[in-house]
């Protein structure tokens, strides 16, 4: 018996179809001439510049090559993602557009707002790209001294104990919220326009706590000028070893990575899907590839379209599930 994966197989023999100059038939599209007939959009829900934006320049360029098209970054900032997401639910499923998604589109599930799609029924997964454990610190020179020391304070001095966010309803708001749940504890919410305001106020002692991304803390960490305690992630990083995870320190449903990923119009030919997922895996594991991830403390994650829904389906019910604390103080 082969040990080939039946899904691996399948996936050849679909890139296989699409060399051969196979057409697929997308509703309301020209299905003639071969695909990728034209450049392909990479809507990037984040403003040019950033970490983010540059991974995804860098696979569009990556891309572009096996594809024999441009994959160009098209930055829509703005709604916390909702509008480049938007834009690509309702693109023709012709295979010329595709969202860089990442965990920021969970936290639109609980924002408040009806948003105008469906995130599972009206995108289509690709593959995941990478994916990163975020921190939560603390400034040097504060009493606590781990998650434990964190916790035991907000169970003896109700409402006292802090932390600041990137606004409400994000990532590290959200985040927050399901471990302070978990740990039976409750936290005053301060919500920031960006982590840098919020590192700000945690270094003068007018925040006792901040989740943040590795990548936004590690310039602050090593120098000296805060201090992480806990990891969220499901094993201990590379990038902070000594930092227990939240599992280890009795929080282990709280265990959480942001992560992002390729998705594409629901209703995509799978055959196109599946060629998108090869020359994503095939990205994935270059040198260049991986040591840009790893300037955003991630790990590349190549895994098949059907791992990635699978990894969809189970964030979208979890962080549905999501209670927001009633202490927040705007600033």
């Amino acid at each position: 018996m082969s040990g080939r994966d039946p899904m691996t197989r399948r996936n050849a023999l679909a890139a296989a179809m699409l060399g051969a100059g196979m057409t697929a038939a997308p509703r309301g599209a020209n299905a003639q001439g071969r695909w990728p007939n034209r450049p392909i959009r990479l809507l990037v829900p984040f403003a040019a510049g950033g970490g983010t934006d540059v991974i995804a320049r860098v696979l569009g360029s990556k891309l572009s090559v096996p594809l024999g098209q441009p994959v160009i970054a098209d930055n829509r900032a703005g709604a916390a993602g909702i509008i480049a997401t938007e834009a690509v639910a309702k693109a023709p499923p012709d295979g010329h557009t595709m969202l860089f998604a990442s965990s920021a589109n969970m936290a639109n599930l609980r924002s408040g707002q009806t948003l105008p799609y469906d995130f599972e029924k009206d995108l289509a997964p690709i593959g995941q790209i990478g994916s990163t454990p975020t921190v939560i610190v603390v400034a040097q020179d504060s009493p606590i001294r781990s998650m434990e020391d964190l916790i035991a304070r907000a169970r003896s001095r109700p409402d006292t104990v802090s932390y600041g966010s990137a606004g409400v309803a994000s990532f590290s708001h959200l985040a927050t919220e399901m471990i302070a749940a978990e740990a039976q504890i409750r936290l005053v919410h301060v919500p920031y326009r960006g982590s840098a305001p919020a590192f700000v106020d945690l270094m003068a002692g007018r925040l006792t706590a901040v989740l943040a991304s590795f990548a936004s803390a590690r310039t602050l960490l090593e120098g000296g000028k805060i201090r992480g305690i806990v990891v969220t992630g499901p094993e201990r990083s590379a990038y902070a070893p000594a930092l227990p995870t939240l599992a280890e320190v009795g929080l282990p449903g709280s265990t959480i990575e942001y992560w992002w990923g390729l998705m594409a119009p629901s209703g995509t030919p799978p055959a196109v899907v599946a060629r998108l997922n090869a020359e994503l895996n095939a990205a994935l594991v270059q040198p260049d590839m991986r040591e840009q991830l790893a300037r955003e403390a991630a790990v590349a994650t190549p895994g098949t379209p059907e791992a990635f829904g699978r990894l969809i389906s189970a964030e979208v019910a979890r962080w549905s599930r999501i209670e927001l604390g009633a202490n927040t103080r705007v600033e």
